[in-house]
């Protein structure tokens, strides 16, 4: 069985939550005796039984590919369309029913949304994007399979610690992470708060803005830039009084799984992707709640942290390795 892994944005140009994801399944995949290559769009003599679609193809990609006799498994993340309102994902499903009446066919087949009928398997990192496969995209329901991220040994395996006074968030520093309004809400609410990752650019003005918000509050907002190393970064999570992320939109952190193998207490913002994986397990703060507000959440958060149960523990990159061997057979079959 051979299987070839495709993604459309090269990973030189933004890091990210996506790529972690890509490289620790094809690492599982290998190390479970599965052969796993990356897809050489340039080498015409490249041959799989399956392709791996990191995002949405086209549906002439799939159709090419099974010309070919290869199958291919799609894996889109969701994270717009699953952290919008109901209200919005009801207009939107209104705009996609209207547009398959009357938009040209080719910019529907640019669009891709009939992907997911024509795909042989459709993976969803959670149920809730699991749903909104089917509601929305009409995808097969057989056809769609739950592999949620998994989180490396060295968060599963970390030794215990004495938890100390900071708060963690890990992230990129951009606006859909939040991360400033989470620092002014830190800095009004004086829960010292530890923020771990690094812009998409140094000259980005949300980024100027973290940094001048930092360098004003530094005995309560504290700032080194990214962590590389793994091991260090479970450290800081076993150590960390809680883990905060309150984007206003996710498809399924890995800074919070890791952050949950290490049996970290959850502040998530309150999405349906962070209750249908941690359920009660983790604190929930409206997304767009006023500085005020978020303060308050951030505040109460802080002074529970100690009591609070530890998170529901997530898989193992083995075990998902595991979950995609069993559906590339699947299909195959």
């Amino acid at each position: 069985m051979r299987i070839l892994f495709d993604h459309a944005s090269p990973f030189a140009l933004a890091h990210g939550g996506f790529q972690i994801q890509i490289e620790q399944t094809r690492n599982a995949l290998q190390r479970i005796g599965v052969e796993v290559e990356v897809l050489h769009w340039w080498d015409s003599s490249q041959r799989a039984d399956v392709i791996h679609y990191f995002g949405r193809p086209v549906a002439a990609y799939i159709e090419r590919a099974h010309d070919q006799r290869i199958k291919v498994v799609m894996c889109e993340l969701l994270t717009g369309t699953g952290s919008r309102s109901g209200l919005a994902r009801g207009t939107q499903q209104l705009v996609m029913q209207l547009g398959r009446k009357f938009f040209p066919s080719a910019y529907l087949n640019r669009l891709a949304w009939n992907s997911y009928q024509l795909a042989d398997a459709c993976i969803a990192v959670t149920s809730w994007e699991a749903r909104i496969m089917r509601r929305m995209f009409h995808a097969p329901l057989e056809r769609i399979h739950v592999v949620p991220n998994g989180v490396e040994d060295v968060f599963l395996k970390s030794p215990a610690s004495e938890r100390g006074s900071w708060l963690v968030c890990t992230a990129t520093i951009t606006e859909r992470k939040r991360v400033v309004e989470l620092a002014a809400a830190a800095v009004e609410a004086g829960t010292p708060l530890w923020i771990i990752g690094k812009p998409y650019s140094e000259s980005d003005p949300y980024f100027l803005s973290f940094l001048q918000l930092h360098r004003a509050n530094p005995q309560i907002v504290k700032y080194e830039g990214a962590i590389e190393d793994r091991a260090t970064i479970a450290a800081v999570y076993r150590q960390a009084r809680g883990f905060v992320l309150l984007s206003a939109m996710e498809s399924l952190s890995l800074s919070a799984l890791e952050a949950a193998a290490c049996r970290c207490p959850l502040l998530l913002s309150d999405l349906q992707w962070a209750k249908s994986v941690f359920g009660d397990s983790a604190t929930y703060c409206p997304v767009k709640a006023s500085t005020r507000a978020t303060a308050r959440s951030l505040r109460e958060f802080y002074d529970a942290a100690e009591s609070l149960p530890p998170p529901s523990m997530p898989k193992s990159w083995s075990e998902v390795a595991q979950q995609l061997k069993a559906i590339y057979e699947s299909v195959i079959g």
